[in-house]
């Protein structure tokens, strides 16, 4: 295991460009563009009682600081260190088994995880999400992943209007999109402030498989995310969509295999030799040349993609007929068979609520 006490390299004026994913840096350049638009989410969520959340945080979970929790007081203090954070976003432990960390605020960000977490992780994967969640509050994601906690709960209420309750679980459905690819920015985040590649991974392996990670193999749980992308048929692809429609994260296997991906690319080395993007400069950045580098990462993934679903579209250019002919057909059939097989769950348990 690698000593907590070990030099770490830190990077002052780092800009949070440097470890947000091009897809997730794109929407944030674009809102925080908007004339306006944070002080109107921010107007909004006094509305939605933020003062409440973090009271409540107050007094039911415990505040860590030099005298409560120390160990993570001092994990907080050396992220901000290494990741030259203006400010400290405070941090909470919750009394809960699930095993959980998030973000939330408008106006000051703050930082829960769950003792089910502690009881899991050990220093070095605390280190990792201590840096994935201030990575979190630096890039701004708290304040949409809070509009997008109260916009859930308010689709959830009021799902049942014909018209109004579609467009908002469209929204909900576009921030749920930004908000997996704002986790893949987090680890970088966190990979970073830990600067220890096993430990990262050893945090998805526990959050894939639980605390067993002797019975683990780091190379095997990545050779997981190959076959995932490779497996099966189009229906296969199609109900890999659908089983990511509602999930706010995106899979364990699948963030470790994309922080793999991160550091072979080599902008992970890059950081570390000082070769990264200063805030000073964020004032100059251009909405352009961050939809050309989402754009650019996006056609990477799209080609070197061997999901089945995505390689039929990719030869749609060289037998259209056919493959129209199939995805419609494969896709037909497998909604078909879910919309049996949700009805026959409906006659059966009656109707449920959505997680």
């Amino acid at each position: 295991m690698t000593s907590p006490a070990r030099l770490r390299r830190e990077f002052p004026g780092i800009s949070t460009r440097t470890w947000e994913h091009p897809a997730d840096r794109t929407a944030l350049v674009t809102l925080r563009s908007l004339s306006g638009f944070d002080t109107i989410l921010r107007t909004l969520s006094g509305l939605l009682a933020e003062r409440q959340h973090r009271l409540l945080y107050l007094a039911t979970a415990v505040r860590v600081d030099e005298r409560q929790f120390k160990n993570l007081h001092h994990l907080r203090e050396d992220a901000v260190r290494i990741l030259d954070a203006p400010t400290t976003p405070e941090m909470f432990v919750l009394q809960a088994p699930e095993v959980n960390s998030f973000t939330i605020g408008m106006e000051r960000p703050f930082i829960v995880v769950t003792t089910g977490l502690l009881d899991l992780l050990d220093p070095e994967e605390l280190r990792f999400v201590v840096g994935h969640e201030l990575g979190h509050a630096l890039s701004g994601h708290a304040v949409y992943r809070t509009m997008l906690m109260h916009l859930m709960r308010l689709a959830a209420n009021i799902g049942w209007m014909p018209v109004g309750g579609w467009a908002l679980r469209a929204i909900v459905a576009a921030l749920m999109e930004w908000s997996r690819k704002s986790e893949l920015s987090g680890d970088r985040a966190g990979l970073l402030v830990g600067q220890d590649v096993e430990a990262s991974v050893r945090v998805h392996m526990k959050l894939a498989g639980g605390s067993r990670v002797e019975q683990m193999n780091h190379a095997a749980f990545l050779d997981q995310a190959d076959a995932y992308d490779r497996a099966g048929d189009l229906r296969d692809g199609v109900l890999k969509l659908l089983n990511l429609e509602l999930q706010t994260h995106p899979f364990s296997v699948l963030r470790a295999a994309e922080l793999r991906r991160w550091i072979a690319s080599g902008d992970y080395d890059r950081v570390l030799n000082g070769q990264y993007p200063l805030r000073e400069h964020d004032k100059n950045t251009r909405i352009s040349e961050e939809i050309k580098e989402a754009a650019r990462t996006y056609r990477q993934n799209f080609d070197q993609s061997e999901d089945p679903l995505i390689r039929t579209v990719r030869n749609l250019g060289r037998d259209v007929g056919a493959t129209v002919g199939t995805v419609g057909q494969e896709v037909s059939d497998t909604i078909s068979k879910l919309g049996k097989r949700f009805r026959q769950g409906g006659a059966e348990n009656g109707e449920g609520s959505e997680n």
